[in-house]
């Protein structure tokens, strides 16, 4: 793509209204200050549940559209913060949603059958080879995925981290694939992390006001699961105060999948927006240049 912005930000995730739930604000801050955000969803979430009574029909299990209508979905989300250049690897529907189920731990897990074309099943190598031409494309300064463990263990988000951390790296060679354009080595990598002091002072919020519920009866005082990171790593703190209400439309614009006006996203209209105003980030390749606060409050801090 020519001329292109200075500052280029490239997000990679499992299903549409992940990117939403982790990075919506900073993704609305990004496109405000004429950054280049790019997207890439690596599936269309055909195995979601459908949370509106009368699209229940596109379920996996019945007409299996689901994946279709949610592509609608994504679209408005990203119309809601902004987002113009986002895209579905290797194209809309190369790969499948695998779908999930929770082991004896309580955590996100494999399901014991998997389709054959499920993102889970995919050669990494091919998957890696659809994002890297977008890699020497758009040239990102700046790439943010999960961690190593998906963020809580669903099988495409660890997927995702895969294939993620594999085409960067073989992108950044100059002799692989000179098919896909001249090797681009990206500066910073980030991963999603959920900020464990801004979780635990909201959770103690909602029992204080007698939600004994929401987050699953979580003890604000106990164990959190290792969806959650502690304080120490967390490397940059993006505020998305300014930028809640677009967070929340685009959240909104995901029906099938997110009930806003339910206790668990209520928290960021009300005494949570700990929670989901503050984006949390740890970085994993690049030089940190933390602020006045301890922590990098941009992304590309640091960078020429």
């Amino acid at each position: 793509m020519a001329d292109l912005p200075d500052r280029r930000l490239l997000l990679v995730h499992a299903h549409p209204d992940d990117e939403t739930i982790n990075n919506g604000a900073t993704m609305a801050r990004y496109v405000d200050e004429g950054a280049h955000v790019t997207l890439i969803t690596c599936t269309l979430g055909e195995e979601g549940e459908v949370l509106v009574p009368d699209l229940a029909h596109l379920a996996a299990d019945q007409t299996d559209q689901l994946g279709v209508h949610r592509i609608t979905e994504l679209d408005a989300a990203m119309a809601e913060l902004g987002v113009t250049d986002h895209r579905f690897l290797g194209g809309p529907g190369k790969y499948r949603d695998t779908g999930m189920i929770y082991n004896d731990e309580g955590n996100a897990d494999v399901p014991p059958d998997t389709r054959p074309d499920s993102f889970w099943q995919a050669d990494l190598l091919t998957a890696a080879n659809d994002l890297v031409p977008v890699i020497r494309e758009i040239r990102p300064q700046v790439l943010v995925t999960y961690d190593q463990y998906g963020n809580y263990g669903h099988p495409d988000h660890i997927q995702a981290h895969r294939v993620a951390t594999y085409a960067a790296s073989l992108a950044a060679a100059p002799s692989y694939r000179e098919d896909f354009g001249p090797a681009w080595d990206i500066p910073k990598i980030y991963w999603n992390a959920m900020i464990e002091s801004r979780l635990r002072d909201s959770l103690r919020a909602l029992r204080e006001a007698g939600d004994t519920t929401t987050f699953e009866g979580m003890d604000p005082e106990g164990p959190l699961g290792p969806f959650v990171t502690p304080d120490r790593f967390i490397d940059a703190i993006i505020d998305g105060r300014a930028y809640m209400d677009r967070k929340m439309n685009a959240m909104k614009a995901h029906a099938t999948q997110i009930t806003v006006d339910g206790p668990f996203f209520a928290l960021s209209n009300n005494n949570g927006n700990e929670i989901w105003g503050d984006e949390g980030y740890r970085l994993v390749k690049g030089t940190a240049a933390p602020g006045p606060s301890g922590v990098e409050d941009d992304l590309f801090a640091g960078l020429a």
